[in-house]
């Protein structure tokens, strides 16, 4: 299993949520309203107002999914969410070591 885990600008959420639903193996994913800021060697503030106020909405998105479909799921959230521009956010994919549902599928 893997975990891929997204900070993308608020704007963007439409469309990657879109495109990762008509992604196969897309298995759900939990979104989260954050705020951050860049480094300061990418960013330099104007002035001390400007640097206290430097955060800007984002949005995190968190999927676990089978190895199989975490390559597609992670190019597709790269490539959707990214505008080219500082602030289009980060992506990245980790290993995870256990999973388990907190619910049982009812057999039929």
């Amino acid at each position: 299993m893997k975990e891929i885990k997204a900070i993308i600008r608020p704007v963007r959420l439409d469309d990657v949520s879109e495109a990762l639903r008509n992604t196969p193996g897309f298995p759900g994913m939990t979104i989260t309203q954050v705020e951050g800021c860049s480094a300061p060697s990418r960013h330099q503030p104007r002035g001390h107002k400007e640097e206290l106020l430097d955060f800007s909405p984002k949005v995190r998105i968190e999927i676990v999914v089978e190895d199989q479909y975490a390559a597609r799921l992670y190019e597709t959230i790269r490539q959707i969410s990214a505008i080219g521009q500082i602030g289009d956010g980060i992506v990245w994919m980790t290993s995870v070591e256990q999973f388990h549902y907190m619910w049982e599928p009812s057999a039929p």
